[in-house]
């Protein structure tokens, strides 16, 4: 769950936005990004520009860029994580079964992925604009064990979903299975895989549940940071084809991000964006 170690100066929402201010990334806004080399430039907005070089000639890059927003899109999308008076975003409710679940009309997407492969860093990460969020992150694994509800504005709502594996609560599948089978606004669901790790049993077990209930769902590769370049595009190219040949709802190109650099969370954010709705691009994605 997205909660941060009880602190004496962290214990109000708004009274300590200066603090998670100064403590937020100074690459969080693309217009810091923007001051940096054109090649770290490249590498922060769009990850897999690092990894190119190192691709074998039989290997179509165009297959890691099918989604490939311009700089002017990736603002847009900003934006949209970026609160304002009118523009409110925040923590919402959480829930522990379907008819606890709040009642919204507005696009949903959600985040699955095994205990400590990140998941509350990246979203803290995606809402690192907006510092009245209450977004935690615990050094325990498995410490979210409820649906956490994070509503941005009227333009849609993040779910941060339980970890599953070892440290999964024990009622886990009576908790998200009713959740993706009759959520009818739910738009995506955001399949992380730790980028040193990469597919588990526990993922091929999420990846057939998104399967069975004709789902639509993106790979997320958290943790680019930690994992050599090698090694990422080995892993990047396994995706690759599982995706073309194990699954037929899941969005063909991986993402690649890393929390702690924030490469990757631009490009998300305007997935995100564009699937809800609330982005649309001038060239055609899938």
């Amino acid at each position: 769950m997205l909660r941060i170690k009880a602190q004496p100066l962290l214990q109000t929402h708004r009274s300590c936005w200066p603090l998670v201010l100064q403590r937020g990334h100074r690459q969080a806004s693309i217009k810091h990004v923007c001051l940096l080399s054109e090649r770290r430039r490249q590498g922060v907005l769009y990850p897999f520009s690092g990894l190119v070089e190192h691709l074998s000639s039989q290997d179509n890059q165009a297959e890691f860029n099918i989604f490939h927003p311009s700089l002017e899109e990736l603002r847009q999308a900003e934006t949209l994580f970026t609160p304002s008076s009118k523009h409110v975003i925040d923590y919402s409710t959480s829930a522990v079964r379907m008819d606890h679940v709040p009642i919204l009309k507005q696009p949903e997407v959600c985040f699955m992925g095994r205990s400590n492969v990140g998941k509350s860093s990246l979203i803290r990460a995606l809402f690192s604009l907006a510092p009245e969020v209450d977004v935690r992150v615990s050094k325990t694994p498995g410490h979210t064990k409820k649906l956490n509800f994070f509503t941005v504005g009227k333009a849609f709502t993040l779910v941060d979903m339980p970890g599953y594996g070892h440290m999964a609560p024990r009622d886990f599948v009576e908790m998200v299975e009713p959740y993706l089978q009759e959520r009818q606004n739910l738009v995506r669901t955001f399949l992380l895989v730790d980028g040193g790790a990469g597919l588990q049993k526990a993922d091929l077990v999420a990846v057939e549940m998104c399967e069975e209930f004709n789902l639509p769902f993106v790979l997320v590769v958290t943790k680019i940071d930690r994992t050599r370049q090698g090694a990422l595009l080995g892993l990047l190219l396994q995706l690759r084809d599982f995706i073309k040949n194990q699954t037929s709802t899941c969005f063909p190109q991986p993402f690649l991000v890393s929390s702690v650099q924030f490469s990757g969370i631009y490009l998300l954010r305007c997935f995100i964006a564009h699937v809800t709705g609330n982005v649309q691009l001038t060239t055609k994605q899938l």
